[in-house]
């Protein structure tokens, strides 16, 4: 069967899915550099490989082994301060441009988990700034709308994956830099945890504060991404071990922190206050509770950043150039980073005094809370806003991201249901250091509740008939479909109950599937059978058991009923109950109804 690679979703489960169909690597790289240029925007790279250097990278990687390499055959983007080895780094100054000699620790990373480096992006020059428009180059349009801003310093590598072309791309993170462009372009950004993703092969920007991040069109991308490239590094003074990553399992109640009225910010965008307030609604019927918290004290660690002496890291990671050719930087970051000239050794220790006083004050807000929830920024801004005024937006866009990593925070930003007018929404789960897995899981569920456009694409997010905190599985649960007595209320679901179940949510299988009532002894038995044609969407209860139960659970199913495996309407694959084709004598087919369900309910009401 041919694969229409044009029309294909560059997702990680349909690339895998297409390639285990038969698609050809070759062809897939070939997609993406048509997808480059029908995108028609030289502000987006600064150096692409051709169709022989990605045919070669395909031919390292060796034979299809999504097992062996999760992330094989998956196209991404790497902002041009990371350096891969054998395209330039240049931080969008090309008099600082070089060769690099070997890959970046999560380039290298990537590459071993068989991902392959499409080309290096543009951004803000040397990754001061957060509106994406402060580069020699021609600036990255915005997916969404190019009269807005890309946002920055990580513009290209935002840009790219809103409009579909890679599955994830990488950026770098130290006032909001893989938060920001991720709002205003409507896909996911992931900042990891400090010192969890090695920043040996990254120019510094604050090298204390700096993070790889990633941006991807679902959680799901971009935490695969993030946990191929993360590990420790000895050889990174910074690095910090942080174990095995996973989405971990929410719990059904958790708390969610906010800034309360008088403490949120939107600079009088009411569209914006309207959107966080909605979203804030929709995380309490997920199973939130919401306690609203003064945040005039994270503000004020916000200011440390750009208005404390914490700019003399970015002098000090660029004093060679900044000191002998000062000519080759932007105008704007080279008034930034001269700014540190006004500061004294003394300012600094004062500044990590005063951040230390907060951080013992702000502790305690953090801390007794699951998880922050703000708005990933307070406001748009437009390319002609900046024309205008080059710093004030920028330092405006921060307002909610730049305490983050002073306060050694992970957070991750996703999108939320558009604004009335048609400006993407989003909102930035922040928490703790390490506790990355759980602020993902938190960010999928209210993706997929919700279901938004997927970047700038024509794509929705698969959203997921209702969902709950619990729709995420433990390491040792098992999740399994039921599609007849065994569902809540109905004769078996004790047997479900008795061996430590619980709901997940209710959905559908893919319209894939024929129903049928069993013949036989009561209870009436329900048979579902996968059908190559002619089939059609099934209801089920996705329900979580624990592993040790399940061998038990499966000794009592009679036959001719079975656990296969079963893919949902969103393409997520789950056991459940299956019907040997032997069973079907005597049956009757009720696909009709769509359920077991409708149709118990029918025959009640003859």
């Amino acid at each position: 069967m041919a694969i229409d690679l044009k029309s294909l979703r560059f997702n990680l489960k349909s690339l895998h899915d297409a390639y285990a169909a038969g698609a050809v690597a070759e062809d897939v790289m070939l997609e993406v550099l048509r997808r480059i240029q029908t995108i028609d925007d030289p502000g987006i790279f600064l150096h692409c490989a051709d169709a022989s250097a990605l045919a070669h990278a395909v031919k390292e990687i060796g034979a299809f082994n999504p097992d062996a390499k999760p992330l094989w055959g998956v196209p991404f983007a790497v902002k041009d301060n990371i350096d891969v080895k054998g395209m330039p780094t240049t931080a969008a100054c090309p008099d600082f441009a070089y060769m690099p000699n070997e890959d970046a620790f999560v380039i290298a990373h990537l590459r071993a988990a068989g991902a392959i480096p499409i080309g290096k992006t543009n951004l803000d020059q040397f990754a001061t700034g957060l509106v994406g428009v402060r580069t020699p180059h021609p600036a990255p349009k915005n997916a969404v709308d190019p009269a807005i801003v890309p946002g920055g310093s990580s513009s290209g590598s935002g840009v790219i994956v809103a409009h579909g072309a890679v599955t994830f791309a990488l950026g770098t993170d130290t006032a909001g830099s893989g938060r920001v462009p991720a709002a205003l372009n409507n896909i996911v950004g992931l900042k990891p945890s400090l010192g969890t993703a090695s920043t040996r092969g990254v120019i510094p920007a604050c090298r204390t504060l700096d993070t790889v991040s990633v941006f991807g069109l679902t959680v799901e991308d971009a935490f695969a991404a993030f946990s191929a490239m993360a590990g420790y590094d000895a050889a990174d003074a910074y690095s910090r071990p942080i174990g095995a990553l996973s989405m971990s399992a929410l719990p059904m109640a958790f708390s969610v922190g906010a800034p309360d009225a008088a403490s949120r910010i939107f600079f009088g965008d009411e569209a914006q206050a309207q959107s966080y307030a909605q979203t804030l609604q929709r995380l309490e019927q997920l199973g939130a509770t919401i306690v609203e918290l003064d945040f005039e004290p994270l503000y004020e660690v916000a200011a440390l950043l750009y208005h404390g002496p914490w700019v003399a890291e970015r002098y000090a990671a660029i004093r060679d150039v900044i000191e002998t050719t000062p000519s080759s930087l932007h105008p704007v970051t080279r008034g930034i980073v001269e700014g540190a000239r006004n500061f004294t050794a003394a300012d600094t220790f004062d500044a990590v005094y005063r951040l230390a006083d907060l951080r013992r004050q702000t502790a305690p807000m953090i801390d007794n809370v699951d998880m922050l929830c703000v708005p990933s920024i307070p406001t748009f801004y437009t390319v002609d806003d900046l024309i205008a005024d080059p710093v004030r937006p920028n330092t405006r866009l921060g307002t909610y991201t730049n305490f983050v990593n002073l306060l050694d925070m992970c957070g991750i930003a996703v999108p939320t249901a558009p604004r009335p007018d048609g400006r993407p929404g989003s909102i930035t789960f922040l928490a703790p250091w390490g506790k990355d897995g759980l602020i993902a899981s938190a960010a999928d569920l209210l993706h997929r509740s919700e279901g938004p456009k997927l970047g700038a694409t024509a794509q929705n997010q698969q959203i997921s008939a209702k969902i709950t905190p619990s729709a995420h599985v433990g390491a040792n649960d098992i999740s399994v479909a039921l599609v007849g007595a065994h569902m809540q209320g109905l004769p078996l679901n004790h047997q479900i109950l008795e061996r430590g179940g619980h709901l997940l949510f209710a959905g559908e299988t893919a319209p894939e599937y024929r129903l049928y009532a069993l013949a036989g002894e009561p209870p009436a038995r329900p048979g579902m059978v996968r059908q190559n044609v002619d089939g059609a969407a099934i209801a089920v209860e996705v329900w979580s058991m624990p592993a040790a139960s399940f061998g038990a659970f499966m000794k009592d199913i009679p036959q001719p009923l079975g656990i296969g495996t079963i893919t949902l309407s969103d393409g997520q694959e789950v056991k459940g109950f299956l019907c040997e084709q032997a069973g079907l004598a005597g049956a009757e087919d009720i696909t009709r109804y769509g359920g077991w369900r409708n149709y118990i309910k029918s025959i009640a009401l003859g």
